[in-house]
């Protein structure tokens, strides 16, 4: 069952700054893209979206022209932005003329979380409809409230929530976790990101510590409304590329093969709207 890979980050600190990286000391170095398909391709994972980085504002349009011909298997990205400045539009006319842009997003879990509240915000937010792009939702599980509403406020845009919303899997912070996730699922325009979460597991993770969170979100989406995602090289932090593909065709082992290929590949190709869509 070949896969999409919707959420690889690459990483050139010869080219772009990251000030991020410098409290991720484990991941603080280059993740260059031919030694990610060397591991990928064996896994199945025939192509890949790459996931803007968090570069420092000035190198956003830089990072997304780059990785816009990284590789061939690199067959899109998702572009950073910054929706809560006024010259958003200006920006947005720059990344909506490169076809290889399939989407933006904003880091919102480690802002203030009025930033994304701002009625400009949405109205910025509320643009990427006419060009048909999508916004993929990076946000803390006590922060999925706030996610809601900025949807609310976007109904023609297609959202992604990211890392199945951000739980706190060590913790087995399931509640409000799965309330929230229920209701997020009410949006039809929301699709859900099954990655993540093994970074947001402990070190010594087993299947069934992941298997809650993955199961809950594809159970409140349903297989129409995910997609998945590496999150390479965050993953790192506690498995390897390699255990989490394994992991996820565990947890996934009793769905359809129609199911498995909806979640591995074919719902990304029509929300991201590649491969033909």
């Amino acid at each position: 069952m070949r896969i999409l890979d919707t959420h690889l980050h690459l990483v050139y600190p010869d080219r772009f700054s990251y000030p991020w990286l410098e409290n991720a000391p484990a991941i603080n170095k280059p993740w260059p893209v031919d030694a990610y398909f060397a591991e990928a391709e064996a896994l199945g994972i025939e192509s890949a979206l790459h996931m803007e980085v968090d570069v420092a504002e000035k190198d956003m349009l830089a990072e997304t022209r780059f990785v816009a011909t990284v590789h061939p298997r690199v067959i899109g990205a998702i572009a950073a932005c910054r929706p809560e400045n006024t010259d958003f539009p200006a920006f947005l006319d720059v990344l909506a003329a490169m076809p290889q842009v399939r989407g933006l997003r904003r880091i919102l879990h480690e802002v203030p979380d009025e930033l994304s509240q701002t009625p400009l915000f949405a109205e910025n937010i509320r643009r990427l409809a006419v060009h048909r792009l999508s916004f993929d939702l990076c946000l803390r599980a006590d922060q999925l409230p706030i996610g809601m509403a900025l949807v609310d406020q976007a109904p023609d845009v297609q959202f992604i929530l990211d890392h199945c919303g951000g739980p706190d899997v060590a913790g087995k912070g399931l509640d409000p976790w799965r309330s929230y996730i229920a209701e997020f699922a009410r949006r039809p325009n929301v699709a859900a990101k099954i990655s993540g979460i093994v970074a947001y597991a402990n070190p010594d993770w087993t299947v069934d510590d992941l298997r809650p969170f993955a199961e809950h979100v594809i159970e409140s989406f349903g297989w129409d409304r995910v997609v998945w995602g590496s999150d390479h090289p965050v993953c790192t932090k506690t498995a390897n590329l390699t255990r989490w593909v394994e992991a996820t065709r565990q947890i996934i082992a009793g769905a359809s093969a129609d199911e498995q290929a909806k979640l591995l590949h074919r719902n990304a190709e029509h929300f991201y709207r590649v491969g033909g869509h």
